[in-house]
């Protein structure tokens, strides 16, 4: 399956060595779906070795990282960089070190100089998003105009009081708004639940991580794109599909007027999206931004 221009599509959210896949399987589902080149992008598990998540993900990870030590776990760059030596001109590598560590953003520029990396993330910490380690590994990145793909979950669901979700990255979309203020020089992008649930006005009185149901409108998202010119989204994983999916004429309307800032990913395999996508009544130009033409301008600008 190809763009509406017969150019092949550019997935600009996937990881490798993941989900029982190696890189040649990804390639592989890749050309099942028309998908010409896809963004690679790190997943690094940080902090103490029992952090919850290195069991949460165990089985889906490579295990070629399971450092009895905890010392480092995750999506490797290592795993990026064999990847796209062993599949030329179909991967775009992302990395984002650990804002945690004092050599991120050296870490994170050698990476641009010796490797070609153009991508800041993901962005995956259980940590505020506006903690000035981040600001700093972010303002670097916008030096360079590279992108950074943001994972954000909130801390507390609805009902009124909040549930701790122990599992959370990055905070609310208030945190994300700082950030935006804090680095306007940098381009972000959005993704996972805690950004997507924000696309309907229910988002405070919603306690699933994924809402379904009939939308009551629209929520927080739509306004913040009005106010901040550097931010963009992907249509990546279960909380994109499912936002868009509550109310199709408002995900079609979001789309549309938005064409410029989103583009199209998966984070995992399949076509779910596309086979989505191709039911809503988009302009042919908006499909060729979301599916390839956004990102290409993305990394056009960035320098290594």
């Amino acid at each position: 399956m190809t763009n509406s221009s017969g150019a092949g599509i550019i997935d600009a959210h996937q990881h490798v060595f993941w989900h029982g896949r190696d890189d040649h399987g990804l390639v592989r589902d890749m050309d099942e779906h028309g998908i010409e080149r896809a963004w690679l992008l790190t997943f690094e598990i940080a902090g103490h070795p029992l952090d919850p998540d290195r069991t949460r993900f165990a089985r889906i990870l490579n295990p070629r990282h399971a450092d009895r030590d905890g010392s480092r776990a995750g999506v490797l760059l290592s795993d990026l960089l064999l990847a796209r030596d062993r599949h030329p001109g179909r991967f775009e590598l992302g990395y984002c070190p650990d804002p945690t560590d004092p050599r991120a953003v050296p870490l994170f520029e050698a990476a641009c100089e010796m490797h070609a990396v153009r991508i800041c993330g993901e962005w995956k910490f259980r940590l505020p998003i506006d903690d000035p380690r981040c600001i700093e590994l972010f303002r670097a990145a916008g030096r360079r105009k590279a992108p950074v793909v943001l994972h954000l979950d909130a801390p507390y669901l609805p009902p009124r009081g909040g549930t701790y979700v122990p599992t959370w990255y990055g905070g609310t979309v208030a945190h994300l708004e700082r950030v935006l203020e804090a680095c306007p020089e940098t381009t972000f992008i959005g993704h996972a639940p805690g950004f997507w649930r924000e696309l309907h006005a229910d988002a405070d009185t919603r306690p699933e991580p994924f809402p379904e149901g009939p939308s009551p409108g629209r929520g927080r998202l739509d306004a913040l794109f009005g106010r901040q010119p550097n931010l963009f989204a992907d249509l990546s994983a279960r909380s994109a599909l499912a936002a868009l999916g509550r109310d199709t004429s408002l995900a079609a309307d979001f789309l549309e007027e938005h064409a410029g800032r989103l583009l199209f990913g998966r984070d995992n395999y399949g076509g779910d999206l596309l086979r989505f996508l191709r039911t809503l009544p988009l302009a042919a130009g908006t499909r060729r931004k979301i599916e390839r033409d956004n990102a290409l301008a993305l990394l056009s600008a960035a320098t290594t």
